[in-house]
């Protein structure tokens, strides 16, 4: 049977659907926040996400043992929505990598864990505009975090 030449050719241009991953910090006390936001019209693939704090400038290190680098107050990471296999981070690591499952459009994963900053004297508070800088890997793309502690990248686009 053949289809019209219409039909054939909308099976075939099949558009690609944007996906991004949205990755944002919020300073707390005494746990800071990170939250990974899928957005997309379709499931994701599986994806390895690298936070790598070690590229902003105000020293930004993972504090997360009361013997380590870090200054007071530290927070092991927990995570608080949902989960991802995660490496192993030690106290005054700067990256860390996260193995995601596919996310469904929409969903949301989060987790808590204490940052210091070692270039200035309040070191145990870290706002968004000290993430300026810091880097979001995923699925070979990369972005900088902003002013508000915001990074987005764009994930492989799936097909409709």
């Amino acid at each position: 049977m053949r289809l019209p030449l219409f039909i054939a050719a909308l099976c075939v241009a099949t558009p690609a659907l944007s996906a991004d991953l949205i990755v944002s910090f919020r300073d707390g006390a005494p746990k800071d926040r990170f939250t990974l936001t899928y957005e997309g019209s379709c499931a994701s693939q599986a994806t390895q996400v690298d936070i790598d704090l070690g590229t902003a400038p105000a020293g930004l290190i993972f504090d997360i043992t009361g013997a380590g680098a870090g200054v007071e107050v530290f927070q092991p990471l927990e995570w608080v929505v949902g989960s991802a296999r995660t490496t192993a981070v030690t106290d005054g690591d700067t990256i860390v990598s996260l193995e995601l499952e596919p996310l469904a459009p929409g969903e949301t994963l989060a987790f808590t864990v204490d940052i210091d900053d070692t270039t200035s004297s309040r070191q145990i508070t870290v706002n968004g505009s000290e993430m300026v800088g810091a880097t979001l890997r995923a699925d070979g793309q990369e972005a900088l975090f902003d002013a508000t502690g915001t990074a987005r990248v764009a994930l492989a686009k799936c097909q409709s």
